[in-house]
């Protein structure tokens, strides 16, 4: 078998020898490493490592002749090389038509593993390859081969694939999740280690040989339950399990007999919760997985989930139903077989899987491509102008329609996964209030807007100030209240009509002063105290195992000082660093620097709390602002800023490389995230405002 192996690669070799990767390295390296996964990772035999060669070389060099290979050599290299036909768009994403296509297409189940193998080495090196193609291969990788490895049960490769996918498309929550794990480490090693004291007699005692691990979820599975369940990291209570893995002889009775009495040991000592009991000993799930699973309380009132499970069942749990006919020991051929039916069985009877059981791909989401491959993702119902005004303000102001895989369309067609859209103009085309009932993004919707409020926007500051002068002359106040009753009674419902009404000569402001006399509110007052009450009421304006509790109030003094790599800010996410010369320095959680300190130093961490009000303390930050290229933008930013409790150390502006959009930077003061966060927020809806983020 190697020497067929061999032979393949052999000829793989003579036509790709000199092609390279994205990165320049020699192109063998991809089918190399697909076939060390094929026979290392999924205990696939060598015919399948010879397709992955022979698919290699033959994709793009169909005249190179391979009929001296096995005939099922052969069936499964036409397999991929047809799947590799397939373009992902064609079917927008939706995985069902995906996997029909591959059914289709593979005569030999052992085709659709493979493809998941290949898969799996391309994300493990997404990095070689550019923007436009690792956003591609990011989105095809959530809707297409993630759910396809879960049904086949693959869930060692499905995890692996969920998280090289939550580290690239969300790198600053992958790292928040990730680095929390590594702070909580050694907490999860000492419950095991007290979990177990007390059972430790018991189980030597009846001669049961085990092992016991931690089984931590991945980093994405903790994302998706956070989100699903609207809680912190801290709330979710099976962030891991303790398994006991029995080794015992493959009796199937034996091993059953040997997981209920580790169950009930278990349970007398510890408190369990019986609704969450779940034996899949008794009647494994369809895919073969065997295991009791029961939580219990811990001595300190905890709750921990146990799973119980032998030797075997564990490597099959974790290898998937490959593992059936791989593990050592298992007759090979009679097993292999039985896998086969089983991939090609869920692979045709995808409704016998239930859609709970599947990794959800994001439902209020769609996710379209530019002519140049750049991954937009927009609300699901999202039209052809909101994807417009995604790619920029300018080209939705004057979007007359797009092209969808070179058909032409109208600003209103609706948009699905895995769209191409090309965006057309017109310098003479202007938003009308229809446009608002053909966008559902909520940036779209603000900008349109925007532009049709701009002229009566221009109006309203010509009537404030035709008023203002008025009741200057005339001496006269104008309250807030008396505004408001001045407006319901002409049913005007927004502050910037009434006052372009005024400009527009429609409201009479010898009429409004009428109305003031009537109801007696003539006084003398002071101009300026005027101008702005007027002002004000039309809504204007200028355009370790301890835990250590930071106050933030002595945060500049010697035992602690805020990391200047990350600047947390009051109510971050924190833990504080150990330093040899400045004390603890304390590290948002997401810190580009916090994986490397904890896996380094995890001695020297400290777990930090804040206090529970913030104090008087202000906390330095840095955001960085792309904005259209107008004087406005810059104005309506300080504007904000002025209505926070905040203070700028520091404001620059440069131009882009390309001149249309200014790169800002501004160094705050702040007293908390929350304060951080409404700034923030209040600056990405600011008309011009392309981007706003925390550095």
């Amino acid at each position: 078998m190697e020497e067929l192996v061999r032979k393949a690669r052999e000829a793989a070799l003579s036509v790709l020898g000199d092609e390279k990767r994205s990165d320049g390295t020699p192109f063998m390296g991809h089918p190399d490493a697909v076939a060390r996964i094929a026979a290392d990772e999924l205990g696939l035999p060598a015919e399948c490592c010879a397709a992955v060669y022979l698919h290699e070389a033959t994709r793009e060099h169909k005249d190179l002749d391979i009929s001296a290979f096995p005939a099922d050599v052969l069936l499964m290299v036409d397999g991929l090389n047809k799947i590799s036909t397939i373009k992902p768009k064609d079917t927008r994403l939706e995985a069902e038509k995906y996997k029909k296509l591959i059914v289709q297409y593979s005569a030999d189940p052992r085709v659709t593993v493979l493809k998941i193998a290949d898969r799996l080495e391309v994300m493990r090196n997404l990095a070689i390859f550019p923007k436009s193609a690792r956003d591609q291969k990011i989105l095809e990788t959530l809707m297409l081969y993630i759910p396809l490895a879960h049904q086949l049960g693959l869930y060692n490769i499905k995890s692996e694939l969920e998280d090289i996918y939550f580290r690239h498309a969300d790198p600053e929550q992958y790292r928040a999740i990730t680095n929390k794990l590594k702070a909580t480490e050694r907490d999860r090693e000492r419950l095991m280690a007290e979990f177990i004291e007390p059972l430790k007699h018991k189980l030597s005692d009846a001669g049961i040989v085990y092992k016991l691990k931690i089984r931590t979820k991945t980093a994405y599975s903790i994302y998706r339950k956070m989100q699903v369940q609207k809680v912190p990291f801290e709330g979710v209570f099976d962030v891991f399990a303790i398994r006991f893995i029995i080794d015992c002889e493959q009796d199937p009775k034996l091993e059953k007999d040997l997981c209920w009495k580790v169950y009930s040991y278990v349970t007398e000592e510890y408190e369990p919760d019986t609704s969450r009991l779940r034996d899949w000993l008794t009647t494994p799930r369809p895919n073969g997985y065997e295991s009791l699973h029961i939580t219990v309380k811990n001595k300190r009132g905890a709750y921990v989930e146990v799973q119980i499970r032998t030797k075997r069942m564990d490597y099959e749990a974790e290898n998937g139903q490959s593992a059936h006919w791989a593990y050592k020991g298992m007759q090979h051929e009679a097993n292999m077989d039985r896998w086969l039916k089983s991939v090609r069985y869920a692979l045709e009877h995808p409704a016998d899987t239930k859609p709970e059981d599947l990794p959800q791909p994001p439902s209020k989401e769609i996710f379209v491509f530019t002519p140049t491959g750049e991954l937009r993702i927009l609300s699901a119902g999202a039209s052809v102008l909101d994807f417009a005004f995604n790619i920029h303000t300018n080209v939705g102001i004057h979007c007359t329609g797009g092209k969808i895989g070179g058909k032409a369309v109208s600003i209103r067609e609706k948009l699905h996964t895995g769209d191409t859209v090309e965006i057309l103009t017109s310098r003479n085309q202007k938003p009308n209030r229809d446009w608002l009932g053909y966008v559902v993004t909520s940036k779209a919707r603000t900008k349109i807007k925007q532009e049709l409020d701009a002229e009566e926007r221009k109006a309203a500051a010509d009537g404030r100030e035709l008023l203002e002068r008025r009741l200057k002359n005339w001496k006269l106040e104008w309250p807030d209240d008396l505004q408001q009753e001045y407006m319901k009674a002409h049913k005007y419902t927004s502050v910037l009509g009434f006052l372009a009404d005024i400009a527009r000569e429609i409201i009479d402001p010898a009429d409004i002063k009428a109305f003031i006399l009537r109801h007696g509110e003539s006084t003398a007052r002071p101009d300026d105290t005027q101008a702005s009450n007027l002002q004000r009421s039309a809504g204007f304006n200028s355009g370790g195992d301890e835990i250590l509790v930071i106050n933030a109030r002595n945060v500049k003094g010697l035992e602690y000082k805020l990391a200047k790599c990350c600047n947390p800010v009051f109510g971050d996410d924190v833990f504080g660093f150990v330093t040899r010369t400045d004390g603890i320095k304390i590290h948002r959680m997401s810190c580009p620097n916090a994986a490397q300190l904890m896996e380094k130093y995890p001695y020297r961490i400290q777990k930090v709390v804040w206090q529970d009000n913030a104090a008087s303390g202000d906390f330095q930050v840095t955001l960085s602002i792309t904005a259209e290229r107008e004087q406005s933008s810059i104005a309506s930013i300080m504007d904000v800023i002025s209505q926070f409790k905040a203070s700028v150390r520091s404001f620059n502006v440069n131009e882009s490389l390309r001149g249309s959009s200014y790169d800002i930077s501004v160094r705050l003061l702040v007293p908390s995230n929350t304060e951080l966060d409404k700034i923030i927020s209040q600056i990405g809806n600011l008309k011009n405002i392309i981007k706003v983020k925390r550095l």
